[in-house]
């Protein structure tokens, strides 16, 4: 099947594409996709290819993931992400384990975006006993810990109440459900690990959970990476559009510190009297 796979790439590939694919995703020399390849293949094409494949077996998606071709790997991880969505549990914790052994191989902006969410956040929200248990724990904490992993769906309706908004000035040692897989991931010297704690934390915004994004964002304020910059800043956005007030209220303690960058991407939607003044602060 792998070989199969592999001729079907080779059929489709566009020189011309990969060249624009290439520049566009950094991969010259001393740049953050240094000495990727590429065939030249879209992502909508990837996907029908990953789906027309997805009983490819674990020693074949990890020869793909291990691949120097961009393609190979992302058709792999959209394989892997397929095969969790439909797993048992067994089957998920297998992927989610994979995917952090093989974090060096995930190693573009897309690839990251295209599944951190998806698998390693999926299986954080969903898989209590990666929670790192701590003496000072919210209502809402509590219920999410107690949760039966059979029952996650009822997560989306958790609420944080207006008058239990994040503290802002907690150690990471005080969150109530960052999980230490998180924590390293967003302490990493890679990039892109960083980037993948960031990402993953997407799936916990869209359960209307936010305090492990804002702890990651307070972490990577310091960050030297525009590319975890627009990360941060993304999903502080995302934050705004469920909850307002929580991200004006980090931001006005945090948005003299934080990189422009991430502040742009933070405040994209704003009204614009509102964001001009927030550039103005910088």
């Amino acid at each position: 099947m792998l070989k199969q796979l592999r001729m079907e790439l080779k059929k489709i590939a566009d020189s011309k594409k990969a060249q624009v694919l290439q520049r566009f995703f950094k991969t010259g020399k001393g740049e953050y996709g240094e000495e990727d390849i590429f065939l030249g293949i879209t992502v909508p094409i990837s996907r029908k290819i990953a789906n027309k494949y997805r009983d490819l077996d674990f020693a074949g998606i990890k020869e793909l993931i291990h691949s120097r071709i961009h393609e190979e790997r992302l058709i792999a991880l959209l394989i892997l992400v397929h095969n969790f969505n439909r797993g048992n549990k067994n089957i998920r914790e297998r992927i989610y384990k994979f995917y952090l052994g093989n974090t060096k191989y995930i190693n573009n902006w897309d690839l990251v975006d295209l599944s951190a969410d998806k698998i390693v956040g999926e299986y954080l929200l969903n898989d209590k006993k990666l929670f790192v248990r701590q003496p000072r724990i919210s209502d809402d904490a509590r219920q999410i810990s107690n949760l039966p992993l059979s029952n996650s769906a009822s997560l989306s309706k958790i609420r944080h109440p207006s008058e239990q908004k994040p503290n802002f000035n907690s150690s990471e040692s005080g969150l109530p459900h960052m999980s230490n897989a998180l924590l390293n991931l967003a302490k990493s010297e890679s990039i892109w690990e960083r980037r993948i704690a960031v990402l993953a934390t997407f799936q916990f915004i869209k359960n209307n959970q936010f305090d492990n994004s804002l702890e990651i964002a307070k972490m990577l304020l310091g960050d030297k990476h525009d590319l975890v910059h627009k990360a941060v800043g993304w999903m502080l956005r995302e934050m705004g559009k469920r909850d307002l007030e929580i991200e004006i209220e980090f931001l006005n303690k945090h948005s003299q510190e934080m990189p422009r960058t991430m502040l742009r991407y933070a405040i994209e939607k704003f009204p614009q009297k509102l964001r001009i003044s927030y550039l103005k602060k910088k």
